[in-house]
């Protein structure tokens, strides 16, 4: 489906918040070089924040991640977990974050399945084209694994800033 007025594909649904999140178990690539498994179950008790974002090593991407990065420290103080999500491989993921000197741990899903789950793969308009790849949204998990907010077509720039808000809103209430 897409935008009336401006004809750009409207983003896949995903969970909305109040609503469970997606199941999912990946593996993820971890600053320091190491790997860990990652379930929704083992996110159970603490904040998370998945990202979910096109490809590893591009401008807008390596933004992004470095922003979340700079506020890791804040976000564990509110004791919470941030998670990248893209389709690139374990290795790519791990160049990305050695490159990049990244602080965040990266989740590979080569198959789009939890991508899709979270309702951020589909079709968008990218130079001009509509193409099907990953589209950058973020979810904001609560400890009881239940979407507390939703970003559905995020900016890079300035979105970790935008997260964190959100999160010290939940957190003090």
């Amino acid at each position: 489906m897409a935008d009336k007025q401006t004809g750009t594909p409207s983003p896949p649904a995903g969970p909305a918040p109040g609503e469970p999140a997606p199941a999912f178990t990946l593996t993820a690539a971890l600053p320091g070089g190491g790997e860990e498994t990652v379930s929704l179950e083992s996110l159970a008790g603490r904040w998370t924040v998945l990202y979910a974002y096109p490809k590893d090593q591009t401008s807008g991407c390596t933004t992004e991640a470095q922003e979340f990065t700079a506020l890791a420290d804040r976000f564990e103080a509110l004791g919470a977990r941030v998670l990248g999500v893209s389709r690139d491989s374990l290795k790519a993921h791990h160049a990305f974050i050695a490159k990049k000197d990244l602080g965040v741990a990266l989740l590979s899903d080569p198959s789009t399945e939890t991508l899709r789950a979270l309702g951020s793969w589909g079709l968008k308009t990218q130079c001009g084209k509509t193409c099907e790849g990953t589209i950058r949204s973020t979810l904001l998990v609560g400890p009881d694994l239940k979407v507390a907010a939703r970003w559905a077509k995020a900016a890079s720039k300035g979105h970790a800033a935008q997260v964190l808000e959100k999160l010290e809103e939940l957190v003090r209430g």
